[in-house]
């Protein structure tokens, strides 16, 4: 059975969201967050450079594993203002019961910055 949630995308559409490969290169707490969330820092490589980003990611990460684990995030989305912290990227993952977050992530190490498409 097709699942569709919301409206069609055009091709053109879905080019448009630079989804790329980076590494996590440092884990902060984000106590002032409403909910529990941990500020990353994340190497996209030259073209794109250092982000951060906030992550709802506490319950199934702790920070020390968080480090130099490669995720994928679209880094085109406007910078997104989260209390006291600037997020300059969204952090992929899927999302199951009590927002429980898994990140996307490569299967093998690969250069930062290479785009999903």
């Amino acid at each position: 059975m097709e699942h569709q949630s919301g409206n069609i995308l055009e091709w053109q559409d879905f080019e448009k969201v630079a989804m790329h490969v980076g590494t996590i290169i440092a884990v902060t707490d984000f106590p002032e967050a409403r909910k529990p969330a941990y500020q990353l820092v994340i190497d996209f490589g030259t073209e794109i450079g250092i982000k951060k980003s906030s992550a709802q990611i506490t319950k199934r990460y702790a920070k020390e594993d968080l480090i130099s684990k490669q995720i994928i995030a679209v880094v085109n989305f406007p910078k997104k203002q989260i209390g006291t912290f600037m997020s300059e990227c969204l952090v992929l993952g899927s999302v199951g019961n009590d927002n429980d977050i898994v990140l996307l992530t490569s299967d093998l190490k690969v250069e930062n910055g290479l785009r999903i498409g």
